[in-house]
């Protein structure tokens, strides 16, 4: 299951714009599938600035952690409170519910180097 709309990062994290200078993004269904049931989700808060790479949090299953890399550099404008009381939204839901953060972009520039659809299945081997 790998969305046509949403743009995707070699870390296994989705991007979908949502407005001129934002985003929503979450774990990537494959990501999800790999951790097994998550069971905590460790996040950034509302007014932190992110660079594309920099590790802004964690998601912990019973078997692994798994690191989350910024897709892209911005501010964080929401979390998604939900995931931290119900975690298991990420396995549930991935591309819905189960989103992570909205960041404000600072350069809108660098969705062009995220991933389509069609390259993130390549780099997974799913469809």
């Amino acid at each position: 299951m790998i969305p046509e709309e949403l743009r995707y990062t070699e870390k296994h994290v989705w991007v979908l714009r949502t407005a001129e200078n934002g985003v929503r993004a979450g774990i990537t269904d494959y990501a999800q599938e790999q951790l097994g049931a998550v069971v905590s989700a460790h996040l950034p808060r509302a007014g932190d600035a992110l660079a594309a790479g920099q590790c802004m949090g964690q998601v912990k299953s019973t078997v692994a952690a798994f690191d989350l890399y910024a897709p892209v550099s911005g501010t964080v404008v929401a979390v998604n409170d939900d995931v931290a009381a119900r975690p298991e939204t990420v396995n549930d839901d991935p591309y819905g519910e189960g989103w992570l953060v909205e960041i404000d972009l600072t350069n809108v520039g660098e969705l062009g180097n995220l991933l389509d659809a069609s390259a993130y299945q390549d780099l997974t081997g799913r469809g």
